[in-house]
């Protein structure tokens, strides 16, 4: 797999929103009790019960977005930690999942593709617009994966959904585009978009059958796939404004 590095083709603009959103997730992550740096949780058990309990109630949960109606807590939680103390909006939890992270590599691996990637994003759609659409996509990848598993107890966290998105959109907006990637294992090369985005969505399709990953590769694929909706239909959008105001003048 191609790990994104640089943008080979530069930005007009200083991609404000781009940091905002690294910067975000950044701090989300600190304050939550799976960052090992928050020591005011605890540790030992009373720390993993807090971790679970944060989960659960700021985690997507498939069933309680499909039944609008908060879930209760796993028959093994709550006999290891007691029941549910909180009340829970479960669509609030499709958006405050996209800005949690299950620990350091999981928060450092989304937000790799965000950097290198989502500032040309940024550039091409402008900042609102941006953050409208990365909010846009994570929804799309957290309501597509509950309608794929309707029944499912277990919450969805983490960007990648969104970020997704932004590759998605990326590839569309900047096609002739090309990204210095590491590939495994010591080897750095200049490679078309269409080939580092391509096998990152090859390789979420052929991993959808492996039932022993925790990894919601559906969701991957639902955010790249409104990703690239989105980019099409304002890439199309842009001409006509053009013109429009032309015809005015």
């Amino acid at each position: 797999m191609a790990v994104p590095l640089y943008d080979s083709q530069p930005a007009r603009r200083v991609p404000w929103m781009t940091y905002l959103l690294v910067a975000a997730n950044v701090v989300v992550f600190l304050l939550t009790p799976m960052a090992t740096s928050a020591t005011w949780y605890g540790g030992g058990m009373a720390r993993e019960c807090r971790a679970a309990d944060f989960t659960m109630q700021w985690g997507a949960v498939p069933k309680e977005l499909t039944t609008g109606e908060q879930q209760p807590l796993p028959a093994e939680i709550e006999r290891r930690c007691g029941p549910a103390d909180y009340r829970k909006k479960p669509w609030v939890s499709a958006f405050t999942s996209m800005f949690l992270h299950q620990g350091a590599l999981h928060l450092i691996g989304n937000l790799v593709f965000l950097f290198v990637l989502g500032m040309g994003v940024e550039d091409r759609l402008g900042r609102i617009r941006y953050l409208l659409a990365y909010l846009l996509f994570g929804l799309v990848a957290v309501y597509g994966f509950a309608y794929t598993s309707p029944d499912s107890g277990v919450p969805l966290i983490g960007a990648s959904g969104a970020i997704a998105g932004v590759l998605g959109a990326y590839l569309v907006l900047n096609p002739r585009g090309r990204i210095v990637s590491y590939v495994a294992p010591v080897f750095v090369a200049r490679l078309p978009a269409w080939v580092v985005l391509g096998a990152w969505f090859g390789l979420q399709w052929l991993s959808l059958g492996d039932e022993e990953s925790n990894v919601a590769y559906v969701a991957h694929i639902f955010g790249f796939a409104g990703g690239v909706l989105f980019a099409l239909l304002a890439r199309r959008a842009g001409p006509a404004r053009r013109v429009a105001a032309l015809s005015r003048g």
